[in-house]
């Protein structure tokens, strides 16, 4: 799943928050802000799994800052390991 946040979302904790709420999950992945202001999140794992994650994301009292998610789907690539911020 790889998911592009646009809004108010850099600035706020959104990589720290979605890195803390990804513990909480079989998952694996990363979160990076782009240079055009959004938020890239890539994330593997079962598909129920991460839907539950994206919708925890959002729960974490980061869903105001979000104005769209533009979400895509793929097969895993089983690239990451853990969940990381990216710099």
């Amino acid at each position: 799943m790889e998911i592009f946040y646009s809004g108010s979302v850099q600035g706020v904790g959104f990589r720290y928050t979605a890195k803390s709420v990804a513990a909480g999950f079989e998952i694996a992945g990363i979160v990076r802000n782009l240079p055009d202001g959004r938020v890239e999140l890539t994330a593997e794992g079962s598909r129920n799994e991460l839907e539950q994650f994206r919708a925890a994301v959002r729960d974490a009292g980061l869903k105001h800052f979000i104005r769209d998610e533009a979400v895509a789907w793929s097969q895993a690539q089983n690239s990451f390991k853990g969940f990381e911020i990216v710099r």
